[in-house]
């Protein structure tokens, strides 16, 4: 601050002159280290602080940043991946996408078959040889008992998972806006290693219960760093472009799994659980070196007096603590600002329910009702990550810009819909893999639901919609596999379509998600219409001296 203005300045003034400066210097920002210093010389970015895209690169034109020639101006599937490529931050987050999905996806075939037979043999009396050695009609009843157990420790460990997610991801997220991206996201990859570290130990040692694995995994759910890898890139992407970005992030860990389960067919399930350990660590390491600062010192300071800003006055230290306490409950309210959050958060519960459950409780139900095995699971995961590049790399871009993503949202949820009811009708392998295969075009609505968010918000605001959004996603995900083990529990001795039923339950939940998607308002949720009059900055519609952290911008009815 300048030292002529008043000591007794207000944090609201010193607020409203902080924004006034940063509109003059934004020309200026880019990728930072902690230190403020720009990392590796990398070009200049904007930030989109109450300004559509065409007002962005006209003012870089008239800065002599861009011309009319350049890639920037290039709406082109080329361009995109040229700026992408340029940008610092992005290609790193790519890059622990694939690692830590290759570390994650490698022990996805390994966890039912080590679990089960443990227990099986723990709460079972099992001795006999490891279950998914045997054929699916010789498994004794035991081996049945702990694949039940199996199932219902994931459902209730990714209930908990998702529990801590929900209660923490929005206020990380506005930290984030704070403190910025990079040291969150560390901590969140750091605690994703403890999984795997549990399940070697299970394995080297025989009497280790996987409660010590289900409790690692759960614990992860404390800090998610998908969400604030997210507001990272939309850091430093333009609006056009966050869609396709966040797609190249499903891109990344699709190459990972497609290619992880292979190493089951090659390596012992201990073998393939040490590497899963070891290129997580490895992981870890390259991002404290390589992962830069995408947020910039003077949006940090932005935010951070923004929400001194809307803090209440506090005179006891009781008021002090329930201002922390309810915090990521109040970081919720922004889900209610109007009509389209309300939707999307409408459309992140449903599908995240649904996406969930898939995700938890599909490979059990493979292993179990079809005698899937290691080069079984190793084949499907190939297809799926290989399609997943496909769709994210190839069709989402070309698509979103064709049809907007308000209709890229309806086309990946009425796939949902009928690739859980191919699961449940299925009676053949050939099916499974069938389903698996267009169930990748399901993938294109994590990526442009998440564009629609950024897209609507202020630069100041991007790690709180994200974190927001993610937290609803999570308790989604929490009660996904719970509902569809419910439906499990009372159909799988043949009432409605047997143990498929709860896929076709979560088809129906996919129709409804439909419903909501369709009617998104397409000027709000399309990147590629003209917004005439249309500002992103909350601050604009609310009072900065008197924010009411549930008001909305509907208006009167």
């Amino acid at each position: 601050e300048n030292q002529s203005e008043p000591m007794a300045m207000g944090v609201g003034e010193r607020y409203s002159k902080i924004q006034t400066r940063t509109l003059t210097m934004a020309p200026q920002m880019m990728n930072h280290d902690k230190s403020g210093s720009p990392v590796g010389g990398k070009r200049n970015f904007f930030t989109h602080l109450s300004m559509d895209e065409g007002s962005v690169r006209d003012k870089a034109r008239l800065l002599g940043q861009i011309n009319d020639e350049s890639e920037d101006n290039d709406p082109s599937q080329s361009a995109f991946l040229l700026h992408f490529i340029k940008s610092s931050g992005p290609p790193q987050i790519i890059a622990l996408c694939l690692i830590l999905a290759l570390a994650l996806g490698s022990t996805i075939g390994v966890v039912p078959a080590v679990v089960e037979d443990r227990y099986a043999r723990l709460h079972h009396g099992y001795t006999g040889a490891p279950c998914l050695e045997l054929a699916k009609e010789d498994r004794p009843h035991e081996c049945m008992l702990g694949n039940e157990d199996a199932q219902n420790a994931a459902a209730m460990t990714s209930f908990i998972s998702n529990v801590c997610t929900f209660a923490t991801s929005s206020m990380m997220g506005s930290i984030s806006d704070e403190r910025g991206r990079r040291g969150i996201m560390l901590v969140g990859i750091g605690l994703s290693i403890l999984g795997p570290l549990n399940l070697v130990l299970m394995q080297l040692f025989e009497n280790m219960s996987p409660f010590f694995y289900y409790a690692s995994h759960a614990t992860s759910g404390l800090v998610s760093w998908m969400a604030v890898a997210l507001s990272a890139l939309s850091d430093v992407m333009p609006p056009m472009w966050r869609a396709p970005s966040f797609g190249l992030v499903l891109a990344g860990f699709s190459m990972g799994f497609a290619l992880s389960p292979i190493l089951a067919v090659f390596l012992s399930h201990l073998g393939v659980s040490i590497f899963s350990l070891g290129i997580l660590v490895g992981g870890f390491m390259f991002a404290c070196v390589s992962l830069p600062e995408t947020l910039s010192p003077i949006s940090s300071e932005k935010a951070r007096l923004k929400r001194l800003a809307e803090r209440p006055m506090m005179e006891t230290q009781t008021e002090v603590i329930m201002y922390y306490l309810q915090r990521p409950m109040k970081e919720l309210m922004i889900l209610n600002r109007n009509k389209l959050f309300r939707l999307l958060s409408a459309l992140a519960f449903f599908s995240g329910c649904i996406s969930t459950a898939d995700h938890t409780l599909f490979l059990y139900y493979v292993v179990d009702n079809f005698g899937f095995g290691d080069k079984d699971i190793a084949v499907l995961f190939l297809i799926i990550g290989i399609m997943g590049m496909l769709v994210q790399t190839v069709v989402l871009k070309p698509l979103n810009s064709l049809i907007g993503e308000r209709r890229v949202i309806i086309v990946a949820f009425l796939v949902g819909a009928l690739h859980n009811y191919l699961y449940g009708v299925a009676k053949y392998k050939s099916t499974i893999f069938i389903s698996a295969t267009i169930a990748s075009l399901t993938g294109m609505s994590f990526p442009t639901i998440s564009a629609i968010k950024a897209n609507n918000v202020d630069e100041l605001e991007q790690g709180r919609i994200q974190g927001a959004l993610y937290s609803l996603s999570s308790l989604a995900s929490a009660l996904g596999p719970m509902m569809l083990r419910y439906v499990y529990s009372q159909t799988k001795d043949g009432g409605g379509f047997g143990k498929g039923t709860m896929f076709i339950f979560g088809a129906g939940l996919y129709l409804v998600a439909t419903l909501c998607a369709w009617l998104l308002p397409e000027e709000q949720a399309n990147s590629n219409l003209k917004r005439d009059l249309k500002k992103r900055s909350s601050l604009v519609d609310f009072d900065q001296g008197n924010i009411d952290y549930g008001a909305t911008e509907d208006g009167p009815g």
